[in-house]
């Protein structure tokens, strides 16, 4: 048996300050034991790419998935991930028997696949993490035990102590509820593979990394303040103790891999300000008028309050708050005079041209592709945080770096990096060319976001052996690993598994 444990998004510096504490004795123990890999990951362009290549296996150009709301050229507009083909995840491969709570961005299952699988049952949140299970009332049999999940939707802008306070508790208790639901199910049915996805540390990381993003931040209540500044330490140990839970309760000899696609640190996005920036470059730092399609949901943000649009989210049903999503990005443009366009995103920044030929109402010839990518990207260069730093680190054409694959139209054309200094509490960025974009609102509101890079893989063998690659290991490896230990078909997986019967 194969168990991969996702330890998901954690910070690796927060991480080995708690280990040379002690204070993560679950995975200390797993240290001794394994062998710790960095893994050569996707998220160093697209932190949300990450999750499918882990799951599935499949390259990132291969499979095109890097954000839950992406550019549909046919359709010339953004559309929920689920309007795309998905690669399927290696427990729905033929041949072997799995558990898998939990997977982030996973989709109900095309055919019901051998075992079972569960999501949104530590918390739900209605884009990543959405309720339901295979089979269909196994969701049901679960909460008739324990309880129904905390809903934990992320609401782009500041939060209140309040509402902090409360997603702390409901992190707390995450971890502990994918321990008692894979420990019943372990101990009922013997599964060839199981697959947890502890995502609590990945939401802490986020809300956590510091104080700057809170409302109010500078009054709070000095035992608020002393129980939110510990919480996201608390959240990582609450994993630590759910994966104990967990180890404690498989069999012996399994063979057991810790794993995270993505790593965490302080937020260095500016991707809400790219379209206002990318609009001054394009047209010469002559700004179009406040109703332009620039920046669209970003100025909707800024204009309404966090608690306002939390509670007509909450309202509204998943799949109507989904489209309204879809419909409300790029909301306005005039796409016969559009030649660029920053796509959504909240960590790196992701620029598409609207390429005759490929987007339904494009307009720039692909001869010219070449030239206005050259000028996006070298207008991009100008700008500067206040103190004068650059805001941006490079501006990367992915076709470069990814290459050609089965679904890479999908991908942007351009890859915006920034600069790796803090940038959530910015008001401000400036171009001596283009002039000033300020920001509008609080930005995403997260105070941590992912690293370039950060994927690691703890593998402790159990009943095999360590397996030499014949290159550094990689993110696909992991599937690779599962199906072959798992006894399913691998057929198609470029990766290469690290262990070995």
């Amino acid at each position: 048996m194969l168990a991969v444990l996702q330890f998901d998004s954690p910070s690796l510096a927060v991480l080995d300050r708690m280990l040379a504490a002690g204070r993560l004795p679950t995975l200390a123990r797993l240290r001794e034991r394994g062998t710790w890999h960095e893994l050569d990951t996707p998220a160093t362009h697209f932190a949300a790419g990450a999750f499918h290549t882990l799951y599935s296996g499949t390259e990132l150009a291969d499979h095109g998935l890097f954000y839950p709301f992406q550019w549909s050229a046919a359709d010339q507009r953004v559309r929920y991930t689920t309007a795309f083909e998905a690669p399927p995840p290696v427990w729905e491969r033929p041949g072997g028997h799995t558990l898998a709570i939990d997977p982030y961005e996973g989709r109900v299952p095309l055919r019901p696949p051998t075992g079972t699988v569960v999501s949104g049952w530590q918390f739900t949140d209605r884009v990543v993490l959405q309720p339901w299970s295979s089979p269909r009332r196994m969701r049901t049999r679960l909460e008739h035990l324990y309880g129904t999940a905390a809903a934990v939707e992320e609401v782009f802008g500041r939060s209140s102590p309040r509402d902090l306070l409360r997603l702390r508790r409901d992190l707390l208790a995450a971890s502990r509820r994918v321990a008692d639901a894979a420990t019943l199910l372990m101990a009922t049915e013997r599964f060839d593979l199981t697959w947890l996805t502890f995502s609590a540390g990945h939401v802490a990381g986020h809300q956590f990394w510091d104080l700057s993003q809170v409302d109010g931040a500078g009054g709070l209540d000095p035992d608020v303040r002393h129980v939110l500044s510990g919480a996201l330490e608390e959240v990582y140990q609450s994993v630590d103790a759910g994966i104990d839970r967990v180890l404690e309760a498989l069999p012996d000899g399994t063979d057991v891999i810790v794993t995270s696609p993505v790593g965490m640190d302080v937020n260095t996005s500016r991707a809400d300000l790219l379209p206002e920036m990318l609009d001054a470059v394009l047209h010469g730092g002559v700004r179009r008028d406040a109703d332009s399609g620039s920046g669209s949901v970003w100025k909707l943000r800024a204009a309404l309050p966090t608690g306002l649009r939390a509670r007509v989210a909450s309202a509204l049903p998943d799949r109507v708050a989904l489209a309204l999503t879809e419909r409300l990005e790029l909301r306005g443009q005039d796409w016969a005079a559009t030649r660029a366009f920053a796509q959504p995103a909240d960590n790196q920044g992701y620029i598409r041209l609207n390429l005759d030929g490929r987007e339904r109402d494009g307009i720039v010839e692909p001869g010219d592709a070449e030239a206005l990518m050259d000028e996006i990207a070298a207008g991009l260069a100008t700008f500067h945080d206040p103190d004068g730093t650059p805001s941006v680190k490079s501006v990367e054409r992915v076709l470069d770096t990814f290459g050609s694959g089965i679904h890479s139209e999908q991908l942007p054309d351009l890859v915006v990096r920034w600069s790796e200094r803090e940038a959530s509490t910015l008001d401000h960025v400036r171009s001596d060319r283009f002039g000033t974009v300020a920001r509008r609102g609080g930005g995403s509101g997260r105070s941590g976001n992912h690293t370039a890079g950060g994927a690691w893989a703890l593998v402790v063998p159990g009943a095999s052996r360590p397996r030499p690659t014949s290159r550094p290991p990689r993110l696909v490896d992991i599937a690779a690993t599962a199906a072959t230990l798992a006894g399913m078909d691998p057929a198609g997986l470029p990766g290469q598994p690290l262990l070995e019967r």
